[in-house]
């Protein structure tokens, strides 16, 4: 038996399970000394009791797909309507440099599955389809290249597959992102965590906030921030449904969130730059943390998790060495060279969160990270727009580069 859960209720369930988490984390330390985000948390809670149900009672449920599509656009939306050109240029050596580290692990991950694959007698797209295609590309990328891959590559059941692998990658991205930064932080002695009440002095200052920093802090807007905010908002994302329309079959063809990206830096700086208007960020900061946490209950909440129970051992042992690796790369390759400093140890735990599930759950991993042990402007800078943006570029251009190829 299958429920169908309209708009409205998917969005009433989505908050029981924030609240779920954020119960569960201030009640279990183990969460919180790992820094394990609380969306992650009470989203496993909701898809181990909808696999329960699927699996002995036949029963199941669909959610909205709609008002999840919508706060994924809303929440890609504000990081480009934060994205000042006067606040990128604060990126500058270390967002090139963050690019490379990622570009680099894009190709580790890569030969990484395929090879696998290729030692467990898979067929070497198989690896791929267990590599960034899913890891770092998500569902969305996992569902555009499964079809290409089992129309024209012959690969059957790609769609599955990389369904599954990308569920267990959103999965174990929110987990492992938390306690590789408090390895990294404790071993080198970077930060302390921070007490109850010195996180309740902590006061986000009013300039030069980064996007999603201070998640927990009290933003004063008004009604007139909030509705002229929300029409930024529609203006981007109805202008990216637009454009992807336009580009459907074309060269520039993009998934939609990447237009609604665009639409945010275009028309934030043409607002600011142009007609010198001054950008209420507070309303885009609360706006997008609001849809960062829902959204991620929602993708965590319609888990099919019986998908996973699916998969072949060979493709288990796989997954489980992208894990290990990119554990390993972030705490020790991307770590180093982003400086070995604190800055650096929350840039590793945002660098699992995309490298082996997606944008929301990067920025979830760093968020947990600096309620914990304190502010990192750098890593609030950066993660936003290479997650986001750059990474689905660099990971296209590699998988089309590999599948010529084959």
């Amino acid at each position: 038996m299958t429920f169908s859960i309209d708009a409205f209720g998917t969005i009433v369930i989505a908050v029981v399970v924030l609240l779920i988490g954020r119960f569960l984390v201030n009640k279990i330390k183990f969460f919180r000394n790992y820094n394990i985000p609380e969306p992650v948390v009470g989203g496993l809670v909701a898809a181990i009791c909808a696999y329960i149900l699927y699996k002995f009672f036949n029963i199941s449920a669909t959610f909205n797909a709609e008002i999840q599509k919508a706060l994924m656009l809303m929440f890609f939306t504000s990081i480009g309507l934060s994205a000042s050109f006067v606040k990128l240029k604060e990126g500058g050596k270390a967002l090139f440099v963050f690019l490379i580290c990622v570009a680099v692990f894009v190709i580790v991950q890569n030969a990484v599955g395929m090879g696998l694959a290729t030692l467990l007698g898979l067929d070497p797209l198989i690896g791929l389809i267990v590599g960034s295609i899913t890891l770092t590309g998500g569902h969305g990328t996992a569902g555009a290249w499964g079809s290409i891959l089992e129309s024209q590559h012959g690969i059957k059941g790609a769609i599955v597959l990389g369904m599954a692998s990308a569920t267990f990658g959103l999965i174990i991205g929110g987990i492992i992102g938390g306690p590789v930064a408090k390895f990294l932080i404790k071993k080198h002695h970077l930060a302390e965590r921070l007490t109850h009440d010195s996180q309740s002095d902590e006061t986000p200052p009013t300039t030069d906030v980064a996007p999603f920093e201070y998640p927990t802090k009290t933003r004063l807007i008004t009604a007139s921030n909030a509705v002229t905010t929300l029409g930024m908002f529609a203006t981007c994302i109805f202008v990216a449904n637009w454009m992807t329309e336009i580009g459907r079959g074309q060269w520039f063809e993009l998934p939609t969130f990447v237009w609604a990206l665009a639409s945010g830096v275009v028309l934030r700086n043409i607002i600011e730059n142009i007609f010198k208007i001054k950008i209420f960020d507070r309303a885009i900061d609360v706006f997008g943390n609001a849809s960062l946490s829902l959204y991620l209950a929602m993708a965590l909440l319609s888990l099919q998790l019986w998908l996973l129970a699916d998969l072949a051992g060979p493709l288990i042992i796989i997954l489980l060495v992208q894990t290990l690796v990119l554990a390993l790369y972030a705490g020790f390759v991307t770590f180093k060279i982003m400086g070995s400093n604190y800055d650096a140890a929350v840039l590793a735990a945002g660098h699992c969160g995309f490298g082996m599930g997606a944008t929301p759950t990067a920025i979830a991993n760093i968020q947990a990270v600096t309620n914990s042990y304190g502010p990192s402007h750098k890593a609030f800078l950066i993660i936003p727009l290479c997650g986001a943006f750059f990474i689905d570029i660099i990971n296209a251009v590699v998988i089309q580069t590999i599948i010529k190829f084959f």
